[in-house]
């Protein structure tokens, strides 16, 4: 009886405990704060865009802070949710390094060639997780056979993870070449 009452105090102190706390217990460590990221990250890409030169013939500033510019527009159609997307595309910092590729020769030139990767056309599922957030959300606005440039901030890209030649919390500069859908 004794530890069934232990069982029922414990209990109770547990739910008031939580009901006091105004957010609820976080057992995974810090949230990722995507709000106040954008905030951040959102004057540094407009001050990035006011001497960013490139030719292109529009800019779209997607409402999630993607920024399309749009250097050639193709014939074809806009990707549908769920589209298999082939492209090429190369991936900058924003003082233009080269830290990703998908095109072998350019990998080797920019020595961020890997052994163990297969360098080739890149395929993704628009909107389906197999490619960072930013390409669904760049690729929504292009037509098939456009060259396109995306900026694209952290919270869309690799967030607070570092991966190999990226920084955590990197704004990304992807050149795309949109080569087709199924």
């Amino acid at each position: 009886m004794i530890r069934l009452s232990k069982v029922v105090l414990f209990g109770t102190f547990l739910v008031f405990a939580i009901a006091c706390n105004q957010e609820p217990p976080n057992f995974f460590g810090p949230t990722y704060d995507v709000d106040a990221n954008l905030a951040r990250e959102a004057p540094i890409i407009e001050e990035f865009l006011q001497t960013y030169e490139v030719d292109s013939i529009s800019r779209i500033h997607d409402r999630n802070g993607v920024v399309i510019i749009v250097q050639e527009e193709g014939d074809g159609a806009r990707p549908q949710e769920f589209a298999l997307v082939y492209c090429n595309y190369v991936t900058r910092l924003l003082d233009g390094t080269i830290v990703d590729t998908n095109m072998e020769d350019l990998a080797i030139e920019n020595d961020i060639w890997e052994e163990n990767r297969l360098y080739r056309l890149f395929q993704f599922t628009l909107g389906g997780g197999d490619a960072i957030q930013g390409f669904s959300i760049g690729f929504r606005n292009i037509k098939s056979g456009s060259k396109a440039i995306f900026i694209v901030p952290s919270v869309w890209a690799y967030r607070d993870q570092e991966r190999p030649f990226i920084p955590e919390d990197s704004i990304l500069i992807f050149e795309v070449e949109f080569l087709g859908m199924d």
